[in-house]
């Protein structure tokens, strides 16, 4: 659904720009505490360090499977969307940026999605997306019996509503920006219906991913947090979770490694974007083909990254079509992957930044707030801060 230059009017674009602009902008607040964890914890990476490894995968994992097009209907096929798969995975907020981490790869780097409408595919495809898929999927969660099933069940029926949302979406951005002058209800029935038939393909390829990420580590499933049995330990005759153990005591408990299921879920994408994206299929997507057959497409402007040596998922100059664009997926899932995790990890250290200056642990007796002030200010507003004074 990625919309080219050309289909929406410039005051339109601009205006979907300044919502994307917003939107990311309250994603990164938001995604500093579901990356960070709980401001003053005592826990050091009491949600933080769960999430934070992931989301720079999940990032890479949507970038490897929207190379994946998949057959829904006679000359037109579908590709994942990824806002439910994310939101779920790693929280909503999280997952507005991994998604629109992935539509500004393919925008600069494959000229896939227009850099003018960049504004348009991030509001539609990672806003809209994850936004219904969140709410559908919490709705359910709270009336569905507490389980893993649930959640994987919840997430079938998130995932299905969120795709013909989006359609739902770009129908009434084009019926505001629309450069041709297209019937709406052709339009809107049109890209529903496909996007309806898309949505299930996105359904089965969210719940099977969720289900297969909850099935081993459920601890690293955001929307699965509290669903399942906390871990107890016994601190002087009773029982306490564990979680509220402090980090200096004895009864700590170590973190459980992520590098597994970090390099099984890279593998996994880089075989799926190197290799089985070769066989994906060819026909136009749902958006393409109702652009083409209802004539929106009459006004499309040429990428300006047409000419890029990426451009439409293959390395230039390699003429071998199988080694052109399985070496162009591979290079996708690599920067993905790299730009995504840069950005999650510094939230995370900001956040936790954050987290140590408001904790205020009494180990030794040492106030930890006298520690992070009085560093840069000797005496003084150290000081007083210190004592309470500030």
């Amino acid at each position: 659904m990625h919309v080219p230059d050309g289909f929406i009017d410039a005051p339109v674009s601009a205006a979907a720009g300044l919502v994307a602009a917003g939107a990311v902008a309250l994603s990164l607040k938001g995604a500093r505490r579901e990356l960070g964890g709980a401001a003053g914890s005592s826990v050091a990476g009491s949600g933080g360090e769960r999430t934070a490894p992931l989301a720079g995968l999940v990032a890479a994992f949507v970038f490897a499977v929207q190379m994946l097009n998949f057959p829904v209907a006679a000359g037109t096929s579908g590709h994942l969307l990824g806002g439910a798969l994310a939101a779920i995975l790693v929280g909503p907020f999280t997952g507005v940026l991994c998604v629109s981490v992935v539509l500004l790869m393919q925008g600069v780097l494959f000229a896939d999605g227009g850099l003018t409408a960049l504004g348009v595919n991030i509001t539609d495809m990672a806003v809209v997306t994850t936004v219904v898929a969140y709410v559908v999927f919490r709705g359910l969660v709270k009336v569905l019996p507490r389980g893993r099933r649930s959640v994987t069940a919840a997430s079938f029926v998130a995932a299905l509503l969120s795709v013909p949302a989006a359609a739902v979406a770009f129908t009434l951005i084009y019926t505001v920006g629309g450069t041709t002058d297209v019937s709406l209800t052709k339009v809107a029935t049109a890209m529903i219906g496909v996007h309806i038939l898309i949505g299930v393909g996105e359904a089965a390829i969210t719940a099977l991913t969720v289900g297969a990420v909850i099935a081993v580590r459920p601890d690293l499933v955001y929307g699965a947090r509290g669903l399942t049995r906390p871990l107890k330990l016994r601190v002087g005759g009773e029982l306490v979770d564990a979680s509220a153990a402090t980090a200096p005591t004895p009864f700590a408990v170590p973190a459980r490694s992520h590098r597994k299921v970090w390099l099984a879920g890279i593998a996994t994408s880089l075989v799926l974007a190197g290799v089985v994206s070769f066989y994906a299929s060819g026909n136009p997507d749902g958006l393409e083909k109702v652009a083409h057959d209802k004539g929106i497409d009459k006004k499309t402007e040429d990428h300006a990254t047409a000419d890029s040596p990426l451009a439409d998922y293959g390395v230039k100059d390699i003429t071998d079509a199988r080694l052109s664009g399985g070496l162009a997926g591979v290079i996708g899932v690599g920067v993905t992957v790299v730009a995504g995790s840069a950005v999650f990890w510094a939230l995370r250290r900001r956040r936790a930044g954050e987290a140590s200056a408001v904790a205020v642990p009494e180990a030794d007796g040492l106030p930890g707030a006298a520690g992070v002030t009085g560093a840069g200010e000797a005496g003084g507003a150290g000081g007083r801060a210190a004592s309470g004074e500030v």
